[in-house]
C-alpha cells in the first residue's frame, strides 16, 4: 500500500503542469451555471481513449465517470464541480477569462483539473484497485436548484457507497487542510416579497398605504427572527441583499420588492425562521393595511460530512507523506452553502478544504473579481483526496 501509495504522489507531480495547463485554460474559458456545454464537452474529451465508462448529459451538463477495477469491492464517489460566476474578472492575470462578464471566482477551474488529474492517474494504476471509483464531474453548484440534485435524479449514485468533495479554499494558508464532523456548511433559503399598498402624493399620505414605511418597517423587524426567536447556541443568518423602492422624490409607492435569503446550520432552525418570517409579515400587512406576495423556498440542506468517513479520510491523509502539506485542522463550520450537501443527504460523506491562499500572502475571498488561488493546492488535493480512496478502497 505505501509503495502504490507513492507511485500515485509521483504520477500526480509528472502531471502537474498538465493539470495547470488545464486549470488556466478552464480559467479562460469560464461558463455560467446550467450553460457549461463546452466546459462539459472539454471533460468528455479528456476521457476519450481511457479505459472508463463515461456517461454525459447526466442531469444537464454533468458527466459521470466509472473507473472500475473489474474486481469486487466498495464503490465511492469522487466530486467535482464546473460553473462559473457572473462576475467581471480584475485579476490582471495573463490567463484572465475571455468571456466578458464570466469568471471562475470559486475555484472551479481548479476543482475540474485536479479531480481529471486525479482520475487519469487512478486509471494508471486500476489494476492494482478493487472495487469501483466513480467521477462525478458537476455543474451548476452556484445557481438553485444546482446540478447535485438532477444528477442524483438520473442515478449518479446507484450503486455509490460513500462521496467524496474538496472546495480549495483562498482564506486557508496553502498547505493547510479544514475539516468538520457533522454539520460542515449552512443550509440556504432564499426569499422573494413584493409589498402591494396604494400609492398617493406626499401631500397627503393619509390617502395611501405606504409600502415604503411597510417594507422597512419589515427589514427591521425581521432581524429580531435571529436576535429574539433563534436560540444564541444555533446559527442563522437573515439577509436582505435588495430593496428596491426607486420612485419619485414625492411620490408614495403602491409597491416594493426585497429579496434575501437565510442560513442555518440545522434543520428545525431552518422552519423555525420560516415560520416566524411569515408571521412578522402578516403582523407588518395588519399594522400598514397592506398585501403581500412571497416566495420563500428551501435552496441547499445542511451539508453534513459524516463523523466516521470524515476521520477515516483525515487519517489517511495525515499518514499519507503528502509533501508540502503542513497542518490538519478542525475546523468551525462554514457559514456558506454548497449543494454537495444533496449527497450527503443520499449516501455518508465527507467534505473537506483545502487551503489555496495565494503565495504572495494576500488573498480575495471567493466572488470577488480579483479571486485567484495557489495552483499549488491543486497537487495537494489530488494527492490527499487520492490517498484517501486507496484506503478507502485497499484499507
Amino acid at each position: 500500500m505505501t509503495t502504490l501509495k507513492a507511485t500515485l504522489q509521483k504520477k500526480i507531480d509528472d502531471k502537474t503542469p498538465k493539470m495547470i495547463e488545464m486549470r488556466r485554460y478552464l480559467h479562460q474559458h469560464p461558463e455560467l451555471s446550467f450553460e457549461e456545454e463546452k466546459t462539459s464537452q472539454y471533460i468528455v474529451d479528456f476521457y476519450k481513449g481511457k479505459d472508463c465508462d463515461v456517461k454525459t448529459n447526466v442531469g444537464g451538463y454533468g458527466v459521470v465517470v466509472t473507473i472500475d477495477s473489474g474486481k469486487p469491492g466498495k464503490t465511492i464517489a469522487l466530486r467535482a464541480d464546473f460553473d462559473a460566476l457572473p462576475i467581471t474578472e480584475e485579476t490582471g492575470l495573463e490567463f484572465t477569462s475571455k468571456n466578458p462578464g464570466c469568471m471562475h471566482a470559486c475555484g472551479h477551474d481548479a476543482h475540474t483539473s485536479y479531480m481529471l488529474t486525479l482520475a487519469d492517474t487512478l486509471l494508471e494504476i486500476k489494476d492494482q484497485l478493487v472495487g469501483k471509483v466513480v467521477i462525478l464531474h458537476q455543474p451548476a453548484e452556484e445557481t438553485p436548484p444546482g446540478g447535485a440534485i438532477a444528477m442524483i435524479k438520473d442515478g449518479c449514485l446507484e450503486g455509490v457507497d460513500n462521496v467524496l468533495g474538496v472546495h480549495l479554499w483562498s482564506p486557508i494558508d496553502t498547505g493547510d487542510i479544514h475539516y468538520c464532523l457533522g454539520a460542515t456548511m449552512a443550509g440556504r433559503s432564499s426569499f422573494k416579497v413584493k409589498f402591494k399598498g396604494k400609492g398617493g402624493h406626499g401631500a397627503v399620505p393619509h390617502e395611501a398605504n405606504d409600502t415604503i414605511v411597510a417594507a422597512s418597517q419589515f427589514v427591521v423587524a425581521a432581524q429580531t427572527i435571529v436576535s429574539r426567536r433563534v436560540s444564541p447556541f444555533e446559527m442563522a443568518t437573515l439577509t436582505i441583499g435588495n430593496f428596491d423602492g426607486r420612485g419619485s422624490f414625492n411620490v408614495i409607492k403602491d409597491s416594493v420588492f426585497i429579496e434575501g435569503d437565510v442560513r442555518s446550520m440545522d434543520p428545525a432552525t431552518r422552519e423555525l425562521v420560516a415560520k416566524e418570517f411569515k408571521s412578522i409579515l402578516d403582523g407588518i400587512a395588519a399594522m400598514f393595511r397592506i398585501e403581500y406576495e412571497l416566495f420563500y423556498e428551501h435552496d441547499y440542506p445542511v451539508l453534513m460530512s459524516d463523523e466516521a468517513l470524515t476521520s477515516s479520510v483525515i487519517h489517511s491523509i495525515e499518514t499519507a507523506g503528502i509533501e508540502n502539506l503542513n497542518e490538519i485542522s478542525l475546523a468551525q463550520a462554514n457559514p456558506a452553502s454548497e449543494d454537495f450537501a444533496y449527497y450527503s443527504e443520499v449516501v455518508p460523506s465527507s467534505y473537506i478544504f483545502v487551503g489555496a491562499k495565494p503565495a504572495s500572502g494576500e488573498f480575495f475571498p471567493h466572488h470577488h473579481p480579483k479571486f485567484d488561488i495557489n495552483e499549488d493546492a491543486m497537487g495537494i488535493a489530488a494527492k490527499a483526496i487520492g490517498t484517501a480512496t486507496l484506503d478507502y478502497l485497499l484499507g
